[in-house]
């Protein structure tokens, strides 16, 4: 039988293939092991607040850099519960926008705009996360730069460049170009993750000060966002849409293996390495080895994320807006 975490370490358990993955938590997790020893160089807090669970990981140093295969900065991921109502929308916005607000620049200049980027192709729901985010997010630096400074709100922007194959333009070139223009105080960008677990679909929302690569989770790299590229801060909100199959059976083999533990006279067949990678080869050779896959529900989930995240940008961002009154500042 296989023991522990033997075969998803061996299925991905190196810094680079965890440097893959779009949540750092799960990389911590993963490059821990069974073992659950501290990284060299990476620093855990674990908290919680209305009923979110706040992982806040920052990685210190190049040993950190190294161990964990993301470059220095602090990656916090939100374990969030079902939005079924606007009460817990407004619950999990609030704790977001406290997280949100600990990276950005303060205060927020009424001379320098904050700019949000929504990432993704909005025809596609798994990765429509950005453009919903922006569908919903009010706009106002127009307002500022009319001469007017209302009560409560501060300057923003946002846009959605859409995807390279319908521009023709890499993202980062579009968003190069608008902050050359504009110069904003800080950068906001929103994009569709990739997970190693089922369970964190829709369920967990990451934010980090280090920028994003996008599509890297599926091994799509495109020219990465970061502060030198933008020439001011960039912090990246991300919710795991997808998961790849392999993971997925790698997560049933595990499930299998922990149910026969100790049931050897039942099931007196071991479960190894091997049939785990039969199994992969036979299910997704035709896929060439990698599938994607999302719930049912995407589109639900998809449009609870998207409240929350623009509710979220809209109480860190405006001084008039709070958890009662957030509806009043998105569209």
């Amino acid at each position: 039988m296989i023991k522990g975490n033997d075969y998803w370490d061996n299925l991905q358990g190196s810094a680079g293939l965890a440097g893959g993955l779009d949540l750092a938590v799960e990389a911590n997790e993963l490059l821990r092991g069974s073992a659950n020893q501290e990284l060299p160089g990476v620093a855990e807090e674990v908290s919680q607040s209305c009923g979110v669970i706040i992982h806040i990981i920052t990685v210190l140093n190049e040993q950190g850099e190294a161990a964990l295969g993301r470059p220095r900065g602090r990656y916090i991921t939100l374990d969030i519960p079902p939005a079924e109502s606007e009460e817990t929308i407004a619950g999990i916005a609030a704790v977001t926008a406290e997280q949100l607000g600990s990276l950005l620049p303060s205060p927020v200049s009424l001379n320098r705009p904050l700019l949000v980027v929504g990432l993704g192709n909005d025809h596609a729901i798994a990765d429509a996360l950005g453009p919903r985010v922006i569908a919903l997010t009010y706009a106002t630096r127009h307002i500022f730069r009319q001469g007017q400074k209302p009560a409560g709100l501060a300057p923003l922007s946002a846009i959605a460049p859409g995807v390279l194959g319908n521009s023709g333009i890499e993202t980062a070139e579009i968003i190069m170009g608008i902050c050359e223009h504009i110069h904003p105080a800080a950068l906001i960008v929103v994009d569709s993750l990739a997970a190693a677990s089922v369970t964190r679909v829709g369920t967990t929302i990451q934010i980090a000060d280090t920028g994003i690569k996008p599509g890297s989770g599926i091994g799509n790299r495109r020219s990465g966002i970061d502060a030198a590229m933008a020439g001011c801060p960039v912090i990246a909100i991300g919710v795991p849409t997808v998961v790849d199959t392999a993971s997925i059976i790698c997560e049933t083999v595990k499930s299998l293996d922990d149910y026969w533990q100790g049931k050897a006279q039942l099931f007196p067949t071991k479960i190894d390495e091997g049939a785990c990678r039969f199994a992969e080869k036979q299910l997704l050779e035709r896929f060439r080895g990698q599938l994607m896959v999302t719930p049912k529900d995407i589109d639900e989930l998809i449009a609870a994320d998207a409240e929350i995240i623009a509710a979220a940008i809209a109480i860190a961002v405006h001084p008039g807006a709070d958890t009662n009154n957030y509806l009043d500042f998105i569209r």
